[in-house]
């Protein structure tokens, strides 16, 4: 596996299709407007803990709402 140090990287409006986030650090990263990710893709990531997700969420709350939508049985695909 490939681990990649993208702490508090800024990849606000980043186009990441097809990006293999499975190695990446993502703590504190923005990617708030990062178009073409899934939520698989992002789920990959080794660590998301306080990023800005491509919705404006935090990653806490973005986890939170997921965890909700999976509970409710709703598809947690974007």
């Amino acid at each position: 596996m490939i681990e990649t140090d993208l702490v508090e990287t800024n990849l606000r409006g980043a186009f990441l299709s097809g990006t293999f986030l499975g190695g990446a650090f993502l703590s504190g990263a923005d990617l708030s407007g990062a178009q073409g990710c899934t939520d698989e893709q992002l789920r990959e990531a080794m660590s998301l803990e306080g990023a800005t997700m491509p919705n404006g969420q935090k990653y806490e709350d973005w986890l939170k709402d997921r965890e909700g939508r999976s509970e409710d049985g709703e598809n947690s695909s974007p």
